[in-house]
């Protein structure tokens, strides 16, 4: 193997991602290793952690991935499967993983999409691995401009240290204090299941498992929480035990969904209102950041309690690397990724966001359902999402931001365009993962919702592009 050429619809902003059988095979996972590796010993680098998902390509794909680190002379410690979380745990200074005896890692995962997608996640030296880090690994792939070596392989593992961390987060509460709640677990079949298990059989109280068992045809429903229907079982669940809320997972659990008492989801923005103000509590003053996506009242929360709202970027990456460069305790965005640096280390991690609304509830002497009930009622689409042709995408959202500038609107550009107007706002950008647009609006009525989407029609309509009905 001297040299690789990456299917160019994989190399994602934050991660590889592919069709696998069609855009991605086991010799484009001996290259991300090859290439990744390379990397890792161009640093300084030795050794790095490999872990893995359930589904049905992941173990055709992470033997290939473990070929070429050690073909380019890194050492390879294989922790098996589990969430992606628990790889960043492993790859984490400080953590109680494996660093800084391991120097990078990489999760082969298909995250929240279809079971016949996979790809790979990293991370290098305790930080993101994304944009330009993989343009290069292309570079490199293609180059053939590859270290050699014959690294080593051995297994570890972490998942014990994992949940003894997650079960950290309640020092201080009183476990006994939890005796009292009932929470539903949809672990959606996908690789936080059997940690799930681990740690729910150390928590007091009552706990409803579903589909905790690891597999990859994800026979019950599709593995993303952020989708309203894969919520069903968890809302049915929450009603048939009179459950105090419930808790959704993605495949790779690094995204949480939840619904309250009453069945009622709980969208990403509105979890974090929760986390800030926990936060907040004992952080005053401190930045919260959020993406594009997320509602005004949240970031009207935040200030109300005491905090300073950011807005970001959309995409784990980039609000990994805000939250350093602004010290920001506590990130999030609609995705369903929470990023916790208060008492935690800065990566999006479910089942630690899940502990920590458990935690909320306690410190804040409020039920998930009472929280629910004093957020105010939006008027909100869904997340609008429609394909063009990859080079227009960009070039569609830069034109309509130059037509609002140059009507005066009220513009926010920070990842694509977001207008304020009396009825509410509205936002356009250009997907960083998919040759698709999105659109999402928000507003306190429907007559305010259908005019803000009328005019994203129109806005839409001037630079030639319809958006389906």
């Amino acid at each position: 193997m001297t040299a690789h050429r990456f299917h160019p619809s994989i190399l994602r902003e934050y991660d590889i991602r592919g069709v696998f059988g069609e855009t991605l095979s086991a010799d484009d996972a001996r290259a991300v290793g090859r290439s990744f590796g390379s990397v890792v010993r161009s640093r300084g680098g030795a050794r790095v952690a490999v872990g893995c998902d359930g589904r049905i390509s992941t173990p055709v794909l992470e033997h290939a991935l473990v070929e070429g680190l050690t073909a380019s002379g890194v050492d390879v410690v294989r922790i098996g499967l589990g969430p992606s979380p628990m790889l960043y745990f492993a790859a984490t200074p400080g953590s109680g993983g494996l660093a800084p005896e391991v120097q990078g890692g990489v999760q082969v995962t298909g995250s929240h999409n279809p079971a016949n997608h996979n790809g790979f996640k990293m991370v290098l030296e305790g930080a993101a691995f994304f944009g330009s880090d993989i343009v290069d690994l292309g570079r490199i792939a293609e180059e053939g401009a590859w270290t050699s070596g014959n690294g080593r392989v051995e297994d570890a593992d972490v998942s014990a240290a994992y949940v003894d961390c997650l079960i950290g987060v309640l020092d201080g509460i009183g476990l006994d204090v939890l005796q009292g709640l009932a929470i539903g677990w949809d672990a959606g079949n996908g690789a936080a299941g059997p940690l799930i298990k681990a740690l729910t059989a150390r928590l007091p109280g009552r706990h409803v498992l579903l589909h905790t068992s690891v597999d990859g045809h994800f026979p019950n429903h599709h593995p993303d929480p952020t989708v309203e229907a894969n919520l069903t079982d968890l809302r049915h669940a929450v009603a048939a035990g009179s459950l105090d809320f419930g808790l959704a997972f993605d495949g790779d659990g690094d995204r949480i969904g939840a619904v309250d008492g009453r069945g009622r989801v709980l969208w990403a923005d509105q979890l974090l209102a929760i986390y800030a103000e926990e936060v907040l509590r004992e952080r005053p003053k401190s930045t919260i950041i959020a993406d594009v996506k997320a509602s005004s009242t949240l970031f009207a929360r935040i200030a109300e309690l005491g905090g300073t709202p950011l807005m970001w970027k959309t995409g784990h990456s980039p609000i990994k690397s805000k939250m350093k460069e602004t010290l920001a305790p506590l990130a999030g965005e609609m995705s369903g990724h929470m990023f916790f640096a208060d008492r935690y280390f800065g990566y999006d991690d479910a089942l630690y966001a899940a502990v920590r609304l458990i935690a909320a509830t306690v410190r804040l002497g409020k039920s998930v359902t009472q929280m629910r009930d004093a957020m105010p009622e939006m008027v909100t689409t869904p997340e609008l999402r429609f394909a063009v042709p990859r080079e227009r995408k960009a070039t569609a959202v830069a034109e309509v931001l130059q037509n609002l500038r140059t009507d005066g609107a009220e513009v926010n550009d920070t990842d694509g365009v977001r207008v304020d107007t009396a009825d509410g706002w509205w936002l356009l950008r250009s997907s960083n993962t998919e040759d698709v647009l999105v659109v999402r609006a928000e507003s306190a009525d429907q007559g305010g919702l259908d005019r803000l989407m009328a005019e994203v029609d129109t806005r839409l309509a001037a630079v030639g592009i319809r958006r389906p009905a």
